[in-house]
């Protein structure tokens, strides 16, 4: 039994590294996909309408919201994973995943067909990503087991208690549909039900994750399905409706640049994608940028000049960046260092915090987010000073 402890532990470390190592790798490449994604919509203001680019950078956001999802699933099961409350407009969000999902439907000559209710209120407050996480993976399960037909997406407002108004979502597909000695186990994690076809493809993880996602919505899925006519996915979600609260959240995202100060800003990164999505980020924000490739070089480079914060990669070669970080204290150069990072955050807080980073941001991320921790961090350095 103590040998068996020692391995399943043993085991259970190796996947956490494991899962751990996938994660960052995984979401360095999508920093540079929507990084450049969001550099060809700046510079190149006459694609800000393109459907082609918006769903490349849709689908890139919903990829990293799967990818941390499905690396964490763990964490969802355990209800480790926090809703965010995010103001969004339900017809943009289900148009979003139409758009991105237009490649599967046209494979299949299916049609998307929208209905949203006109009773919706305009705004809601609630977890946009992950609402779009659960319409991703049915509409395009609708779409997969569905040719020449059609999937209907529909949205009704049900109820309305105080703030929360709860909406009902239907997929409704007509399709091949799902045999009722099958309808119970599809939801379990890595299960495949051929719906009397063998040539569909996927990990069978995405009715799993959709139905632990409703769970952090305290909702519940049902379905109805008849084989050879088609199935109807249901559930309903609650979400606030609050104008003050909607004009809060954004606020709170916007970045108070009016006094025209220019921020003197050194990047301290190994991948050359990353330095260029960073660099650009920064200029375009009027502040001056300066990258290094490691720790030796920032260090050196603080020797001689001062700046105003210092972004930090972590996993670099030759020097960590907790490590570098942690020079750079012992050198008593007190200048705001906030970590620019692909690890999850929980993984690396207590570290960064005890090698002396003032904040975390995790790659990929919101430009304006970015800027409204270097402006907080600015100002609590300054009054510190003073």
């Amino acid at each position: 039994m103590i040998i068996a402890k020692d391995n399943a532990e043993k085991a259970s470390q190796a996947k956490t590294q494991f899962v751990s190592t996938i994660s960052h790798e995984l979401r360095t490449p999508l920093y540079g996909v929507i990084g450049i994604t969001n550099l060809l919509l700046d510079e190149h203001k006459e694609l800000a309408q393109s459907p082609h680019l918006n769903s490349l950078k849709f689908s890139a956001r919903y990829l990293l919201s799967l990818v941390n999802d499905i690396l964490q699933i763990n964490k969802i099961e355990e209800n480790k994973i926090v809703l965010e409350n995010l103001t969004f407009n339900i017809s943009d969000e289900i148009n979003l995943v139409k758009n991105a999902l237009s490649f599967i439907a046209q494979s299949h000559n299916n049609k998307i067909i929208v209905k949203v209710d006109k009773s919706i209120p305009e705004y809601l407050i609630g977890d946009k990503l992950r609402l779009a996480q659960v319409l991703m993976n049915l509409i395009s399960n609708a779409l997969k087991f569905t040719k020449n037909g059609e999937v209907i997406v529909s949205a009704n407002l049900v109820k309305v208690e105080n703030n929360a108004n709860f909406i009902e979502f239907q997929i409704a597909d007509n399709g091949v549909g799902i045999d009722s000695a099958d309808q119970e186990k599809i939801f379990e994690k890595f299960v495949q039900i051929g719906r009397n076809e063998n040539d569909y493809q996927g990990t069978g993880l995405g009715l799993a994750i959709v139905k632990r996602l409703l769970d952090l919505f305290k909702s519940e899925i049902t379905l109805e399905s008849q084989v050879g006519v088609g199935t109807t996915f249901i559930f309903t979600i609650a979400f606030d409706h609050n104008p003050d609260k909607t004009n809060e959240i954004i606020n709170n995202i916007k970045v108070d640049l009016s006094t025209g100060q220019i921020f003197k800003i050194l990047v301290v990164e190994d991948n050359k994608i990353n330095q260029t999505i960073t660099k650009k980020i920064i200029e375009k924000y009027n502040c001056t940028c300066f990258i290094v490739d490691d720790g030796y070089q920032a260090l050196d480079v603080l020797d001689k000049d001062v700046f105003d914060v210092i972004l930090m990669d972590i996993n670099m070669p030759l020097i960590s960046g907790f490590e570098t970080t942690r020079k750079i204290r012992y050198k008593g150069i007190q200048t705001p260092i906030i970590a620019l990072t692909a690890f999850a955050k929980d993984e690396i807080t207590e570290e960064a915090i005890e090698a002396g980073m003032n904040d975390i941001m995790i790659k990929p991320f919101e430009p304006l987010k970015l800027f409204q921790v270097i402006n907080d961090q600015i100002k609590k350095t300054k009054n510190a000073v003073y």
